[in-house]
């Protein structure tokens, strides 16, 4: 079994997200221990920690500093400490190990002589430094993309206006290794920065550190940003208060029932999802207001600073792939789209790859008209055709994107379906950023169409307290007048 299956089965079995760090730090010795931080009183309080919350977790996590700053006695610890952790628990060893030299030896010795299941790596090096230890395919790696250090902020949040380097770091460890054996390390207090790395990374494992540093209250929203589309995916630790609690078990089994009361877990209820509902009662009385506040409530707008696709630096991010989870709103959404739909002429419905097909979809469904898409790349075998579906020449399409920025891409959409002979008159999308793009496309030729434009989204959650009056002004209160 490799370490991915058995840690989702612990999972599975444990009920649990959890992990627990197994650091013999002497500074955080719990006086019962007595008041010096002998080996043996170190032992005790790592003996204690394993037997007392091993039925409610998913994982160990012991860190190798802590038992190398202890000399050979702290290897000998290490090496008693990985022989109590029940067998069916796996065991991530945290080394940050970055060292080119030494890196197929510390593989050999982690993964064959010790038999932890996976390590934690420094990816600085790059893909060279964690090629030693993924010559191991039943094990796991975690690569180091964002630590909360404020020090580092000025290395990882490098160079400002472009992607910055912990961004980097998720787009090239994601070609270095399979989602079954590489996974990311993400230390951070802010769920934007959780949900960039989530949304770089859809498909990988994230242990996420540090979140017992943000505000009180903010568990649920780093869960929101963190956890994958199936309510999985995240490793949380353990606080250091609970590990040195008097009884760390029962803390540990509470924020368990915690955590699970918070995530989602789409095989407790396969058939239904929770219901939204209104919590504000606002001046304006729309229905597309209430759908701006279930796609904030819902994760799919973010405040923060977000480096778009065209490569500029806006204070939200908008992630609409959630909306497909979540049948009631994916209704709404429908519903939206299709009640401009209805005031145009069309022959075909098409869909911009890859975020806007599922609701194409969905709309061709319940209009009952035909779906075609535009590839955004032409194999090189088979039909090597550029749009998909069935069509004749002449015919009228409206095309379906998800947010308009600037514009592009929805025209490159439309002039690939116009290249096969077809007529695009119209593009109609969720969110639209600002008049500026709508003005691009009709100097196009096209007509643009938005559910919602920005600014009404950021004015209504501002009248019903979702954003602050600082999250409001970052948003640019004069642009958002301008376009209004």
């Amino acid at each position: 079994m490799n370490f991915f299956d058995k840690l989702d089965k612990a999972i599975a079995q444990q009920g649990s997200l959890l992990f627990v760090g197994l650091d013999p730090n002497p500074e955080m010795l719990p006086e019962r221990y007595g008041r010096t931080a002998s080996i043996a009183a170190l032992r005790d309080w790592m003996r204690a920690l394993v037997e007392q919350t091993a039925a409610s977790i998913c994982a160990f996590k012991p860190t190798l500093g802590f038992y190398q700053a202890l000399g050979p006695a702290g290897i000998d610890l290490l090496l008693e400490v990985l022989e109590w952790i029940p067998p069916h628990l796996p065991v991530i060893l945290d080394a940050k190990h970055g060292d080119l030299n030494t890196g197929t030896q510390l593989a050999r010795t982690f993964f064959e002589d010790w038999g932890v299941d996976a390590v934690t790596i420094n990816p600085f090096a790059g893909q060279d430094a964690v090629a030693p230890f993924l010559l191991y395919p039943r094990k796991g790696v975690f690569v180091l993309c964002h630590t909360a250090n404020p020090a580092a902020q000025a290395m990882q949040a490098h160079p400002g206006q472009q992607p910055p380097l912990y961004q980097q770091v998720v787009r090239e460890a994601r070609g270095w290794g399979l989602p079954e054996q590489l996974g990311l390390e993400v230390g951070t207090v802010r769920p934007e920065i959780l949900a960039r790395v989530r949304a770089a990374a859809p498909e990988r494992l994230i242990m996420v550190r540090s979140l017992w540093a943000a505000p009180p209250g903010a568990l649920a929203s780093m869960l929101a940003a963190g956890l994958d589309a199936a309510g999985a995916g995240l490793l949380v630790p353990v606080p250091q208060e609970c590990l040195g609690a008097d009884t760390p078990g029962l803390s540990v089994a509470a924020l368990r029932c915690e955590i699970e009361a918070i995530r989602t877990v789409p095989g407790d209820v396969p058939s239904s999802c929770t219901l939204w509902q209104p919590d504000v009662c606002l001046i304006e009385t729309d229905r597309l207001l209430d759908l701006a506040l279930q796609l904030f409530d819902t994760g799919c707008i973010l405040f923060g600073e977000y480096v778009q696709a065209s490569g500029a630096v806006f204070p939200y991010y908008i992630d609409l792939r959630r909306i497909i989870s979540n049948p009631q709103l994916f209704q709404q959404v429908l519903l939206a789209y299709a009640e401009i739909l209805s005031t145009l002429s069309f022959d075909r419905i098409a869909g911009i790859p890859y975020g806007s097909l599922p609701t194409a979809t969905g709309l061709a469904l319940h209009l009952n008209r035909p779906l075609i898409f535009p590839r955004k790349e032409v194999k090189a075998h088979g039909t090597r055709r550029a749009i998909e579906g069935t069509f004749y020449p002449g015919e009228t399409v409206v095309v379906i994107d998800d947010i308009l920025i600037t514009g592009n891409s929805a025209v490159e959409g439309a002039r690939k379906l116009q290249s096969v002979g077809l007529v695009v008159r119209d593009i109609v999308v969720l969110i639209e950023h600002g008049p500026e793009a709508s003005a691009f496309l009709q100097s196009q030729g096209y007509n643009a169409y938005a559910v919602l434009p920005f600014e009404r989204i950021a004015r209504t959650l501002h009248q019903a307290g979702r954003i602050d009056d600082s999250q409001y002004a970052a948003l640019g209160e004069d642009k958002l007048a301008s376009a209004s």
